[in-house]
This record gives structure tokens, C-alpha cells and sequence, in this order.
């Protein structure tokens, strides 16, 4: 692949000036061949601490900026999204392996959560000084729900550019200014966003970029100048990002892992069911933190479920997302790879046997091909831990308490999805799951309006909705009297 995105000499963006990072580039891999499709040069904790004192110089400015002239740089934002629309799916199949159909949702997601912060942006100042009512007369309170300074925001490597939106919008839409740090292995969707900031004349400062791996994440958490921090990935990483800020007594908001049932009751349409289960475990080859990877089914209809799922995987076509046809891409990055492969092994070794895939495909690339293993028992690796690859758990149920119990019994709690016609069922059973989001008869569609995040060891906080604008601000009242 060619395109002018995949060359970046300069890969840090500092108070509005591209800079060159100085340091020895390291390959960017394409994940369907394994060889190196572009170089970067990481960011050092010198240039975090330089993108930190950008952003806390730009902020008294960029946070008395009308709230409506904000939305029009997030407007600014969303519409150079859309300018580079076919060039971004582009590199998004070729950086992550996404199939096109998923590039283009990834695109699409973007530009959504840009239009909707600057919707929101708009009459946020309107809405400030609210009336808050007490029980004396003789005092007045309001409300104003203020940006909580220059944060950092850190970004993984399965959802480039929607992640970041997800972060970025709110920050900008309330008042923050921001240094974003990218994945070491994705790196280059995230700098468009720097393309467009200089393009639009956002101010110089309120958005940071640094590119880099461990030490540009380390320093960008300890910086004294960001007052909050909004990290996405793994349970580990976020430990250590919290105990870092936890010395500092900084806040943070964390976007971690998930193990997500999916519940198929015996009324289930069987094929709607099938349709449900391909998308929500191997979209993006698996690697995506709400993938519903415990598959809960009622044993009075397992059998022919499994015999549908089966016969429906089996021919799933995986492959390069530039052949036509291909539904399920390769894992991006090679250690997710090893790891993956890793499972497997411990699999076979447990004498566990998969109805399909358990395989790596021969051949370039970072292929698993759609794996299912049916009766896991309950205590197994591949039942508990998030594996965030193609892999998929089965077990039966007797009856719906079972199924509400085992669907909680795991340490995370981000998604669920559930099977059936019966609406009265599927009301009780979602208020009773430990999630954050539940989707009924229904793929994982998520909208900007509807919150993001979850239970348990799957995060604190939310994203999305006004949720993910009040992350970025602390509530002031002002008390009087009259």
C-alpha cells in the first residue's frame, strides 16, 4: 500500500509544529504479510514532557474559548475525517488487517463521535450556572460543570482512530487540551487528527500528539502537568497506569478487559442467533474488548445451534482484507499473535478439542483461523481470561437462573448480549446481568449517545454519551445568599 499517511518523517506534533522525533524508527508491520509496511521513530519521555507543557500553556485559553467555537473545531474534525474517508479504510485494512466492511464502520464511528461532542459542545455553555434547589430561601446554589485541565490520553492498538474519537471529542468539547499518545504498532491513523488540527487552526498546544511505546506511556502518566489521565487496554497496563496516579492522587478513567457472554434461550431464532454470535466474537479477528466469547445456549437447543454455528464458521473466509470475500482478517500485531497461538497449545495440552480451527494457517501473516470449543468447564483459562483472539467458549444451561449466574460468574463485566422473542424474559434477565451495556436480538452497534465502559475489573468510569463529556469535568456549586 502507498499513501502519503504511511509517511511521517515527523512523527510528533508539539504545540501546533511537527517535530522530528530524533530517535531510531522501528517497523510498522502489516499484519496479512508480516512484513514491514512503514517506520516511525518513537517519542522519549523529553518529548512527552514538551507535549505536556504545550498543552498546559494552551489550556487557560482553550478552556475560556466559547463553548460553541469549540464545537466548530470539533465540526473541523469531523469533516476532515470524512475528506480522507477512502484513504483511512485503506490503512486501517492494511495496518490492523481490518476487512473493508470494518474499516469503513471504524471511519464512519469517528466522524459520528466528532458531530455528536460538537452537538454537545454547542450549548454547554448554556447550560452552566444551573440552578441547583435548596431548602432555604435565603440561599441560591449553581451548578457549573468545568474541564478538569490538560489530560493525557492513551490509546490501544485494535480500534485506531474510534478509540481516540472516543477520548479526544469530549476532552476538546469540554474545555481540555490534550496529549494523546498512540500505539507503538498502529501508530499512523492517530496523526490525522494532527493533519487536521493544523489545517483548521485549532489553537497551538490544545492537541498534543506523541508516538511511541512503554516509555512515552510511563512518562505521559507521571507528568505532573496533566491532571487527569483516560488509558484504554489491558488489565495489567491499567494497574500500573492507576498505581502511578495514585501517588499523585490524580484521577483516571480506565477502558479495560472483558470475558462477555452471549445467552441463547430455547425460543431463539436459530439463525439470527448464529449471526449474532459470528459478529460479536470474530470481528476484528476477536482482538476487541467486548468480544462475547462465553457462549451460553439452552441445552434443549445446543445441539442444533452448535451443528448451525459450526457449519457457519467453517466457511467464514479468512484471508487479507484486499481479497474479496474476506470476512475475517489476521491478528495485528505479532505478539497478540504468539500469545493467541500460546492458548492454543495450552488447549491441545488440556486435551481440550475444538469443533473448529485450533489452528495457525500456514503462510505469511498472522492468521488463527475461527476457533470453538464446546463443555469448557467453568475453572478453564479459556472460560475465564480474555483471550482477544478468535477463540469462543460453549456451555449449556438447564434453566435461566443458570444462565444469569454463570453469564456473571467472571471477574469482568463490560458487555452481554441476549437471544429470544420473549421481551419479558429478555427485560428481566438484562437488569439482572452485571454489564455496562446489554444488547437484545441484536449485533453490537453502539451509538455515540449511549455510554461505554462497564463493571468489575472491566474499567472505571464511561465514554460515550454525556457521560464521556462529564469525564472531563469537575463540578463546581456556587452558594449565596439573597
Amino acid at each position: 500500500m502507498e499513501s502519503p499517511l504511511l509517511y511521517r518523517p515527523e512523527s510528533l506534533f508539539v504545540g501546533g509544529r511537527w517535530l522530528r522525533a530524533g530517535t531510531a524508527p522501528f517497523p510498522v508491520t502489516d499484519p496479512s504479510t508480516g512484513s514491514t509496511l512503514g517506520e516511525i521513530a518513537p517519542g522519549r519521555a523529553a518529548h512527552v514532557e514538551a507535549a505536556a507543557q504545550a498543552a498546559a500553556a494552551a489550556f487557560p485559553n482553550w478552556s475560556r474559548l466559547a463553548s460553541g467555537k469549540r464545537a466548530k473545531y470539533l465540526t473541523a474534525f469531523a469533516a476532515g475525517l470524512r475528506a480522507r474517508h477512502d484513504m483511512l479504510v485503506e490503512l486501517q485494512m492494511a495496518n490492523n488487517g481490518k476487512p473493508r466492511f470494518e474499516a469503513e464502520l471504524d471511519v464512519s464511528d469517528a466522524i459520528a463521535t466528532f458531530e455528536y461532542y460538537a452537538e454537545l459542545a454547542t450549548t454547554l455553555d448554556e447550560r452552566q450556572g444551573a440552578d441547583v434547589p435548596v431548602p432555604d430561601a435565603g440561599y441560591r446554589a449553581r451548578l457549573r460543570q468545568e474541564p478538569v485541565g490538560p489530560v493525557g490520553l492513551i490509546v490501544p492498538w485494535n480500534f485506531p482512530l474510534v478509540t481516540s474519537a472516543w477520548k479526544l471529542a469530549p476532552a476538546l468539547a469540554a474545555g481540555c487540551t490534550v496529549v494523546l499518545k498512540t500505539s507503538e504498532f498502529i501508530p499512523f491513523a492517530e496523526l490525522v487528527y494532527a493533519d487536521i488540527a493544523a489545517e483548521s487552526g485549532l489553537p497551538a498546544g490544545v492537541l498534543n500528539i506523541v508516538t511511541g511505546a512503554a516509555e512515552a506511556g510511563e512518562a505521559l502518566v507521571a507528568s505532573p502537568l496533566l491532571r487527569k489521565i483516560s488509558f484504554t487496554g489491558s488489565n495489567r497496563v491499567g494497574a500500573l497506569v492507576m498505581r502511578t496516579l495514585a501517588e499523585r492522587t490524580a484521577p483516571v478513567s480506565l477502558e479495560l478487559g472483558g470475558k462477555s457472554p452471549i445467552l441463547v434461550f430455547a425460543d431463539a431464532d436459530l439463525d439470527a442467533a448464529v449471526d449474532f454470535i459470528v459478529g460479536g466474537m470474530f470481528t476484528n479477528a476477536g482482538q476487541m474488548c467486548s468480544a462475547t466469547s462465553r457462549l451460553l445456549a439452552d441445552k434443549a437447543i445446543l445441539p442444533a445451534l452448535v451443528d448451525k454455528l459450526t457449519a457457519r464458521v467453517s466457511t467464514l473466509k479468512v484471508g487479507s482484507p484486499f481479497e474479496d470475500g474476506t470476512e475475517m482478517g489476521p491478528l495485528t500485531t505479532q505478539p497478540q499473535f504468539e500469545r493467541v497461538k500460546q492458548v492454543l497449545k495450552e488447549a491441545e495440552a488440556d486435551r481440550l478439542k475444538p469443533l473448529t480451527g485450533g489452528k495457525v494457517r500456514g503462510g505469511d501473516g498472522f492468521f488463527i483461523g475461527p476457533t470453538i470449543y464446546l463443555d469448557v468447564p467453568d475453572d478453564h483459562a479459556i472460560w475465564r481470561r480474555e483471550i482477544f483472539g478468535p477463540v469462543l467458549a460453549i456451555r449449556g444451561f438447564a434453566d435461566e437462573d443458570e444462565a444469569v449466574r454463570l453469564a456473571n460468574d467472571t471477574d469482568y463485566g463490560l458487555v452481554a448480549t441476549l437471544v429470544s422473542p420473549d421481551k419479558v424474559r429478555t427485560d428481566r434477565v438484562a437488569a439482572a446481568l452485571e454489564a455496562g451495556m446489554v444488547w437484545v436480538n441484536s449485533q453490537q452497534v453502539i451509538f455515540p449517545q449511549t455510554s461505554w465502559g462497564g463493571f468489575k475489573a472491566s474499567g472505571i468510569g464511561r465514554e460515550l454519551g454525556p457521560w464521556g463529556l462529564s469525564a472531563f469535568t469537575g463540578i463546581k456549586h456556587i452558594v449565596e445568599m439573597v
